[in-house]
């Protein structure tokens, strides 16, 4: 067996696996299930294992029982070229009205999402203090980010 890539994020679920596979696959264009398996007769009972590759990148989910639950010291960050795009993640992942923040986002599964706008980091990197400021100040009071008033921001 070759190894694709040296790191995969793997997933523990309750029993949704599948479903969140599916979901996922879903949301991400050009996505796809790669690989499932069922083992039986384990210390958990029974264990799906659903490989799913997201935008080229893969992940390993697993349904073995409600033994952990995400939280925010994980996240996944999705950079995004447009306001559009922003949104479309946006509306399609974020299920969680209380947990947004300044980008951050949690799906349906509790598991969080950075959907942040690829230009934020450059603005960030400025060497002007009073632009990154002004980003940052700006930025600190939104849920979902707004490339536009981020840009307005940023140009004072």
């Amino acid at each position: 067996m070759a190894i694709t890539q040296k790191i995969t994020p793997f997933l523990w679920l309750d029993k949704e696996a599948g479903e969140a596979a599916e979901f996922y696959a879903s949301v991400f264009k050009g996505s796809k299930i790669k690989e499932s398996r069922t083992l039986k007769n384990t210390p958990s009972g029974t264990v799906e294992i659903i490989t799913v590759q997201l935008l080229g990148q893969e992940f390993t989910l697993m349904s073995a029982g409600p033994f952990f639950k995400f939280n925010e010291s994980i996240s996944f960050v999705v950079p995004c070229e447009t306001q559009e795009e922003i949104d479309y993640y946006w509306d399609k992942l974020s299920a969680d009205p209380k947990a947004e923040q300044c980008g951050w986002l949690k799906d349906k599964y509790g598991l969080s999402w950075q959907i942040v706008p690829a230009i934020l980091t450059e603005m960030q990197k400025d060497k002007d203090p009073k632009k990154v400021a002004r980003i940052t100040e700006a930025f600190l009071k939104m849920k979902k980010f707004d490339i536009a008033a981020l840009k307005n921001a940023y140009d004072g």
